[in-house]
């Protein structure tokens, strides 16, 4: 569980990364600025500031629909465990009934 919260991390803080320097260098945004942006679409509220150029808004349209794989990517990985331990006890329990049976 712990490699698969340390993974989890990396990803999200990677890609909040790469989302704080696509805002920061298509649209010139203040590093804060930028890191709001980026904060907010990944997390699925929506862009804070006005965008100025087409560049910016073809990064933001596509890191947008990044975010929303992004997420589904996480929550796999964070249950890929617990599903496991799950779907061992069910095997578990069953290998005892055979035996005796």
């Amino acid at each position: 569980m712990k490699r698969s919260i340390v993974l989890a991390v990396i990803i999200v803080s990677a890609s909040l990364l790469a989302g704080v320097l696509g805002y920061r260098f298509t649209d010139g945004m203040p590093w804060i600025d930028a890191l709001l942006n980026a904060s907010m679409i990944l997390g699925g509220m929506g862009p804070v500031g006005d965008l100025h150029n087409w560049e910016s808004k073809l990064f933001a349209s596509a890191y947008a629909l990044y975010s929303c794989f992004l997420v589904i990517t996480v929550i796999t990985i964070l249950m890929a465990p617990v599903m496991h331990r799950v779907l061992h006890k069910f095997h578990t329990e069953r290998d005892q009934r055979d035996k005796n049976n």
